[in-house]
């Protein structure tokens, strides 16, 4: 019984290694690993052209878009605050892009701290484009609680409110149309996203992939094994 086919996406930076030192599509390692540890199989999607986006997003069951660079401001129609970073216009581009494919064709999607704006920003949503106290300093993460709201599907994955690592400093802003906030963090800030119905579509501000709790990537694995007529992994382990 295969497993489901997870997809996340990458990112270009200068990199070196051994004799080398030119541009590589980068992932963090965490992503893949949760991505395992959950019961998935994990692809690195490159980045590319949007016009294949949905080719792409037709080959997967599920999509992970992965945190990173700050978004484009000129996305949600905003002035650039100068604490915003610089822009990364070709992977906003290729995400959103993504994104849209995900939302169009029903694939199950995990939006992970960008992930998550992003996919505010791809349903008209707007961002807060800086606040305080949401990571420990440059290169370090934070530490806090989260909040879920009841009733909605973050709650049933995660019901009790429990501690995350984080690292932001931009946020949802005005919510994007049809998603409704599933946790806050301690000073209001909105710490998941997701869209009712259907379809699995999640956004969590924090990094899962830099903590222990397997519970929303497995919620994802499982929501894409149903999605393509596969086994969830839980059924899979009473099979065997």
């Amino acid at each position: 019984m295969s497993k489901p086919l997870i997809g996340i996406s990458t990112y270009l930076e200068p990199a070196k290694w051994g004799v080398w030192d030119m541009p590589a599509a980068l992932l963090p390692v965490g992503y893949p690993r949760l991505v395992q540890a959950a019961g998935g199989l994990a692809a690195m999607v490159p980045p590319d052209e949007p016009s294949y986006a949905a080719e792409v997003v037709g080959r997967l069951d599920g999509l992970v878009v992965a945190g990173g660079a700050d978004v484009d401001p000129v996305r949600y129609g905003a002035e650039r605050d100068p604490r915003t970073g610089p822009p990364a216009r070709e992977r906003d581009g290729w995400e959103l892009a993504l994104i849209g494919a995900a939302l169009a064709s029903g694939t199950p999607l995990l939006g992970i701290c960008r992930g998550m704006q992003l996919l505010n920003v791809a349903r008209g949503g707007t961002l807060l484009q800086h606040l305080e106290g949401h990571t420990a300093g440059p290169g370090v993460l934070g530490r806090h609680t989260v909040r879920p709201v009841p009733g909605t599907r973050y709650a049933s994955v995660v019901p009790e409110e429990t501690g995350v690592p984080t690292y932001h400093h931009q946020a949802a802003d005005r919510i994007g149309d049809g998603l409704v906030v599933s946790a806050y963090a301690a000073d209001g800030t909105p710490e998941a996203l997701e869209l009712p119905g259907g379809q699995w579509v999640l956004g969590v501000q924090w990094h899962p992939e830099m903590g222990e709790d397997l519970r929303v990537m497995q919620a994802l694995v499982s929501a894409a094994a149903a999605a393509a007529g596969r086994p969830s992994p839980r059924a899979r382990q009473l099979q065997t």
